[in-house]
């Protein structure tokens, strides 16, 4: 459907494809076309665990009119009649591959010069010639009532009945329906979707048990208890300039929730959740090849992509340098350490609320950065669209894939580089009492509590993640209302009728998944990257992932313009960048559990000292220095390190450094290890598939040849004709040689 709209009057344009039109352009784009019914359709691994287990499947619904399986072969015009259902040409292309086509038609066709990218209609809707195209749903959305049989109900109906509706949050899918209503790619966004989300249940489990470990043994944590009982007797170094003298002892709630997040099982989660991350993908690469198959699109190639309009049009000629965007993230991360300093100084100096100080102080400056980040977020996706306009691409895939690494790239740095610097630099530069390093003057650098960093940076994960979700998922119930809210007023649209391009219209434009995608590529990397911090990282995200599913459903069922259907056989570059994380989240994990967790030092405390940690508190602690310190009158007091009373670092930090660095090299050996053998194991395309395929290709064979034999004896035929006309040629060379 294309919309014009000269001098505020709404004009709107249906375009239809003739048969032979379709049957060329099915050619061209290499449509695949059935030629046999599949005996055996495919079905899901958990749907046959808990057949076999004689087990009721609760995730499973009968939806109607499920689409057929069939086997395929390349669509032929001239083997038009080899196919199932060629008999009749109004449903032998669905509706999604019949929108494809002309698609194609329309987004080829030049308007003026091509040269400057005057080509294609979506030049013409950005030029403002037309206010929009795009294809016409089904029909209405909402279900009509008991009294209509089930089989009678639209895709689009169905699809909101069946998947779409809340209700359904535990079932399967209809991954078929959507497929056949909206195309593969949106299809195979589902289909990853869903598959991540199932692969997090487990995940989830583990880390709620891992969390609940915790708790139960908090309570018999010998450090934790020491710290409560036995603080008083350590009086501990002002914590800034301004701030008294503290004990131990006012930190005792806060060194029991440290336990939580910095116990024996986070190390153990850490290395599952490793083994998880590579599995999961593993085996998302052979769900991917079954589906690819099963749609129709293994092997699938672009076909061969025209330029992109705007890469023969004009390129910008200024552009924001990428430097400054990057150097925004750094002045910002900086603006929170000062804000957390500065907030901790009175916190500190009030007894009643010191024990909690660190806390509000962490707390509250992670919510200031989660309000930063998600501000900054719009800008670096907008900035990453100019660089890449810039570099003119010429076609459509590069330009998608490069845009796509440099969005990915900006918001890596902007959600994960203050979590980064909790973990692997806050605390490292903070010196020693008397000769404490300082920024902009008096202004001493932050340093880990004597709970250590890991809690601060559970905190800041918990924050950003659960609440980037639940703004991002207030964002998708509330923005497409608001925009449909604009569109109507702007457009006057309570003027036109109710036919179903007039509908249709009033819906928000449909901006596909690459926002998606994003969201979900973030995700992967909090639930990996710094999973022994934050253990209930994966129990979020699966919660968070059931209510995302259905309001993606929703938005591309009932809020937006059907999207125009197009082929696709995985998830593109965003499995590369799942791959790289995955791969990340091993060595980040490895110098977590070393360098930013307790767990080496209470290794070599317990091998060498106490098996029952007893003292292990006076064991971390060192004394002031007298130089530096006591020379100004100051009273001896006790601070976080391993140093002697001169303040150099002695033979056990030297030690514990060491045996940190061997940690790290043995952990990602171990674990680069078993996942390569994984990697062996685990074939890319089941059994099963590849008998398939070869089944398939039997098939397309058989019964394609009868015409090609038909097609060979013609030839044949005609060539012996031609070859008895010519010898009765007086002036053939044959006549001539025997004259």
């Amino acid at each position: 459907e294309i919309i014009q709209r000269p001098k505020n009057t709404l004009h709107f344009i249906r375009l239809h494809a003739p048969w032979p039109l379709l049957c060329r352009y099915a050619e061209e784009l290499n449509l695949r076309a059935p030629i046999q019914a599949h005996p055996n359709p495919s079905g899901n691994w958990s749907e046959w665990m808990l057949s076999k287990l004689r087990l009721p499947n609760v995730m499973f619904e009968e939806v109607p009119n499920k689409p057929l399986d069939y086997y395929t072969c390349p669509f032929k015009t001239s083997k038009v009649d080899k196919f199932l259902g060629s008999e009749d040409p109004n449903s032998f292309f669905s509706r999604a591959q019949r929108s494809r086509m002309v698609w194609e038609i329309l987004a080829t066709a030049p308007f003026g010069k091509e040269k400057k990218g005057e080509v294609g209609v979506e030049r013409l809707v950005d030029e403002g010639a037309f206010s929009a195209a795009f294809p016409l749903h089904d029909g209405r959305f909402e279900h009509p009532g008991d009294e209509t049989p089930e089989n009678l109900l639209n895709t689009r109906q169905i699809l909101s009945h069946y998947w779409a509706a809340w209700g359904k949050w535990y079932k399967y899918q209809p991954l078929d329906h959507i497929r056949e209503y909206f195309g593969e790619k949106i299809a195979i966004y589902f289909a990853w979707l869903g598959f991540y989300t199932g692969w997090l249940l487990p995940a989830a489990v583990v880390g709620v048990l891992v969390f609940l470990y915790g708790v139960l043994t908090m309570n018999h944590n010998t450090i934790a208890l020491e710290t409560c009982n036995n603080g008083d007797q350590f009086t501990m170094c002002p914590l800034c300039e301004e701030c008294d003298y503290w004990k131990l002892s006012d930190i005792c709630l806060y060194k029991k929730i440290a336990y939580l997040f910095d116990h024996p099982g986070t190390v153990f989660y850490a290395i599952f959740m490793s083994f998880w991350a590579v599995t999961f993908l593993e085996y998302w690469k052979r769900k991917s090849a079954s589906l690819a198959h099963h749609w129709d699109c293994m092997g699938f190639q672009e076909e061969e992509e025209r330029p992109r309009p705007d890469f023969a049009a004009k390129a910008p000629y200024l552009e924001k340098n990428p430097i400054t965007g990057i150097s925004l993230v750094l002045i910002f991360i900086l603006a929170v350490i000062i804000y957390r300093t500065l907030v901790s100084i009175p916190l500190f100096q009030n007894e009643t609320l010191r024990p909690m100080a660190q806390v509000i102080a962490s707390m509250s400056g992670a919510m200031v950065n989660l309000i930063l980040i998600m501000s900054l977020g719009r800008v670096y996706e907008k900035l990453a669209l100019r660089l890449t306009t810039w570099e003119m691409h010429r076609t459509q895939s590069e330009f998608d894939d490069n845009l796509t690494f440099k969005v990915f790239i900006f918001q890596f740095i902007n959600f994960y580089s203050s979590i980064f610097y909790i973990a692997f630099f806050k605390g490292r530069f903070v010196g020693y009492p008397g000769h404490y390093k300082h920024i902009f003057g008096n202004l001493r650098n932050e340093d880990c509590s004597n709970g250590g960093c890991l809690i601060e940076l559970a905190q800041q994960l918990a924050v950003i993640m659960v609440g980037k979700q639940m703004i991002n998922n207030a964002q998708e119930v509330l923005i497409p209302k608001m925009k449909a809210w604009w569109h109507h007023r702007k457009s006057s649209l309570q003027e036109i009728g109710e036919s179903q391009m007039e509908r249709d219209y009033k819906l928000v434009e449909n901006e596909g998944l690459f926002q998606e995608y994003l969201e979900m590529v973030l995700q992967f990397g909090f639930i990996t990257i710094f999973v022994a911090a934050f253990p209930l990282a994966p129990f979020f995200a699966l919660l968070n992932n059931w209510v995302e599913i259905r309001l993606d459903a929703q938005k591309f069922v009932c809020e937006t313009r059907r999207a125009v259907a197009e082929r696709a056989e995985n998830i593109g570059i965003w499995f590369k960048i799942l791959d790289m994380l995955a791969q990340f989240a091993v060595i980040t994990n490895a110098f977590l559990i070393a360098f930013t967790s307790e767990f080496i030092p209470k290794l070599v405390y317990k091998y060498e000292h106490n098996w029952n940690m007893r003292g292990y508190v006076n064991f971390t602690l060192a004394t002031s220095p007298a130089e530096g310190w006591m020379d100004v009158n100051r009273t001896e007091c006790r601070y976080r390190a391993f140093r002697d009373t001169r303040g150099t670092f002695t033979p056990m930090h030297w030690k514990i450094l060491a045996l940190k660095l061997a940690f790290v090299i043995i952990f990602e050996h171990i674990v680069f290890g078993v996942c390569r053998l994984i990697d062996l194991v685990v074939p890319d395309i089941p059994e099963s598939l590849d008998i398939k395929i070869k089944r398939e290709r039997f098939l397309a064979k058989e019964a394609l040849q009868e015409a090609e034999h038909v097609l060979q004896k013609v030839l044949t035929d005609h060539h012996d004709d031609s070859d008895r006309r010519d010898s009765s040629d007086p002036d053939s060379p044959l006549l001539r040689r025997r004259n």
